[in-house]
């Protein structure tokens, strides 16, 4: 058990550290499933890698939770409406994925998962943040307060979280940049993104903890201490991670993520050729 806690511990470091930063949690789990790879069977790893997320959702909850409480007393009825408002905007913009991903979630599950996706995927968008980056170093951006996204785009948003469905593309990624090409400022664009994790990952969860047990598991042993270390550990960690990354955007650009990322698909290129 032991050793399975440790390993519980890291991915949790992982998932929490690139659940919000846009550099896909997925590429990063991919790789260190080759070195810290629980010992359990792959139904129980694979409903692991998805639920431990939660603990990170969880931290966005709490940072935010005034500002996502429609019941402050401290608010104004202005507020409070607002506060509505973006939660029904939530709501339009998770529409795509769940439209779209629930019909395709196995296939993309049994068919996308691999090396050739993710590499191609990390690639790809870290070259679109340091394209995106370029284009509007000198623009400044229409949207500059979260109240002011409409109906429609939140949705356009959603649309472009759909695109995150192919493992490698990273959710926050995805809507980051189609909120940016959209109009909004970076820290707009990332905090629409924390906020339409809250229900996306709580569905997405509860999906695989469905399917899970619905193909006739169950948790034995040792596995929901394993599954709860892991998303304590990336709850506190995405709180931290949360707060950095909106502090970084206050003074610098995507540029780097998207170094990093054409990076980490260099190695996952590596890994996928030469390591069997």
């Amino acid at each position: 058990m032991l050793i399975n806690i440790i390993k519980a511990i890291i991915l949790g470091i992982i998932e929490g550290i690139t659940e919000f930063l846009p550099i896909s949690s997925t590429g990063h789990l991919y790789l260190a499933n080759y070195v810290v790879k629980l010992q359990e069977n792959q139904s129980f790893i694979d409903m692991f890698m998805v639920v431990i997320q939660l603990g990170a959702i969880l931290s966005i909850i709490v940072i935010y939770f005034n500002k996502l409480n429609p019941f402050s007393l401290s608010k104004t009825k202005l507020q409070r409406e607002n506060t509505w408002k973006l939660w029904i905007k939530v709501v339009v913009a998770v529409l795509p994925s769940v439209i779209i991903g629930l019909p395709l979630n196995d296939w993309l599950d049994e068919h996308m998962t691999n090396w050739q996706v993710i590499s191609a995927t990390l690639i790809i968008y870290g070259v679109l943040f340091i394209l995106l980056e370029n284009y509007y170093r000198n623009r400044d951006s229409k949207l500059t307060d979260l109240n002011k996204i409409s109906f429609q785009i939140a949705f356009l948003i959603g649309c472009f979280q759909v695109l995150s469905l192919i493992p490698g593309t990273s959710r926050s990624g995805a809507t980051i940049l189609g909120a940016m090409l959209l109009g909004a400022s970076r820290y707009v664009s990332a905090e629409f993104s924390f906020f339409l994790a809250i229900p996306t990952m709580f569905g997405a969860s509860l999906l695989k903890i469905v399917k899970y047990v619905h193909a006739g598991h169950t948790f034995v042993g040792d596995q929901l201490a394993v599954l709860l270390v892991g998303m304590i550990v990336s709850f506190v960690v995405a709180y931290l991670a949360v707060k950095f990354l909106l502090k970084f955007i206050q003074t610098h650009d995507f540029k780097s993520f998207g170094w990093y990322r054409i990076a980490l698909g260099i190695i996952v290129i590596l890994i996928g050729v030469f390591v069997k």
